[in-house]
């Protein structure tokens, strides 16, 4: 009689998490920077219709790396769940941390119970009144989740941004700064060594703006801010 196929609980989730990772290292690197009005987000997305930031609420954004349709499905169910609670309790209800933990809550779920895990990375990001109160959560596709502080970076080769990022961010800088910031961080994980402003998804939440803070930035307002021919 043959012995049934046997993998304990251990390597199980050892064998989703690789998976996972492979597939989000597949992707470009995603970055999100604290400046003197807000929060700045960037990505190298060649792909004029397909995004990787967009608005979830008021104050809040969304952004994703890894397999699209999984990340966009996340986006949209995000959407959903603040605009039920906002409409059942108060807009003010509506929080950066609240959403965080859902979409903690499914993530993980789905890495528990599924054979294939969710191959991407999130963040959630929330500007604040003031810059101590901002947040910025870092959901892995395991659902885990963390707090970062001043920028975030997710997919791709985190690690050589974020030692760059380290090495030079700098606190209460311009926008223009911030964004230069964030494109030569970008380009410390592409071959070619420069990021066309064309290929560049710019993204904000300005503090002072009223109403809805979130606001895309065109490539000709990229290659004013960047000094860009």
């Amino acid at each position: 009689m043959p012995m049934p196929y046997y993998v304990s609980p251990e390597q199980m989730m050892q064998d989703k998490a690789e998976y996972a990772r492979k597939g989000i290292a597949k992707g470009k690197s995603l970055v999100a920077v604290e400046y003197a009005d807000g929060i700045l987000m960037a990505a190298e997305n060649p792909s004029s219709s397909l995004s990787k930031i967009s608005e979830i609420y008021d104050s809040i954004a969304f952004a994703g790396v890894g397999k699209y349709s999984e990340f966009e499905n996340l986006r949209k169910s995000g959407i959903r769940y603040a605009d039920i609670k906002g409409y059942t309790y108060s807009r003010a209800d509506v929080t950066g941390k609240s959403l965080a933990n859902a979409y903690s809550q499914v993530i993980g779920n789905i890495f528990t119970r599924e054979i294939k895990p969710l191959e991407v990375e999130i963040l959630v990001v929330e500007v604040g009144d003031s810059p101590a109160t901002n947040s910025m959560f870092h959901i892995l596709f395991d659902g885990s989740i963390s707090d970062r502080h001043n920028y975030a970076v997710i997919g791709g080769h985190a690690d050589v941004v974020n030692t760059f990022l380290q090495n030079q961010y700098t606190e209460n800088s311009s926008l223009n700064d911030a964004l230069g910031l964030c494109r030569a961080a970008l380009e410390k994980t592409t071959e070619q060594g420069s990021i066309s402003p064309d290929f560049l998804e710019v993204a904000i939440l300005e503090r002072q703006t009223e109403g809805r803070k979130f606001r895309r930035i065109s490539t000709t307002e990229i290659r004013e801010r960047l000094g860009s021919d």
